[in-house]
């Protein structure tokens, strides 16, 4: 068995993404004509089609990154930002998924090619690595602080590439 390396990383990712483009194709097919018609009223300008996936997902990703530790913010609803910790990574995940099928669909309506990009790509990396930081805490009680500090600076590494994906 041959050893991966880092430039066959790329080639398995759009492997996998070869694997589902057609069934994705047909969901983004669901929403296009929808956006299309919008577009040709006048209701979604071109800016709009084109930044809205970006500037919606930045606000996310900005959002969820706003509060630490034992301070409270206007979206922690008066708790600690370490107690809504769980509970704001698992709404960041929902809208980027939600934000990740409106980015095909905004795609689609542009008449741009979907899951062949390096965009593509990098969204499931990211989304990958926000799983594993999903799995991280189940290690909390018998990984004590090692595991810890392995989720914050995964956290941090998952960030930083979801701002790189950007």
């Amino acid at each position: 068995m041959s050893r991966m390396t880092s430039t066959d990383v790329p080639t398995s990712l759009h492997a996998v993404l070869d694997n589902i483009k057609t069934p994705v194709e047909s969901y983004v097919g669901i929403w296009t004509p929808m956006f299309e018609k919008a577009k040709e009223a006048g209701i979604a300008p071109d800016f709009l089609l084109h930044w809205g996936h970006g500037g919606a997902m930045m606000t996310v990703l900005v959002s969820v990154r706003n509060g630490n530790g034992e301070d409270e913010y206007w979206f922690t609803l008066g708790k600690t930002a370490r107690s809504q910790h769980p509970l704001i990574m698992s709404l960041m995940v929902f809208f980027f998924l939600l934000g990740g099928q409106g980015g095909l669909v905004l795609l689609a309506t542009q008449g741009q090619p979907i899951l062949e990009s390096p965009h593509a790509v990098t969204a499931v990396v990211g989304l990958s690595l926000l799983a594993v930081q999903a799995a991280l805490p189940l290690a909390f009680e018998k990984g004590g602080e090692t595991a810890r500090t392995a989720h914050a600076v995964l956290g941090t590494g998952t960030m930083g590439a979801l701002a790189v994906h950007a």
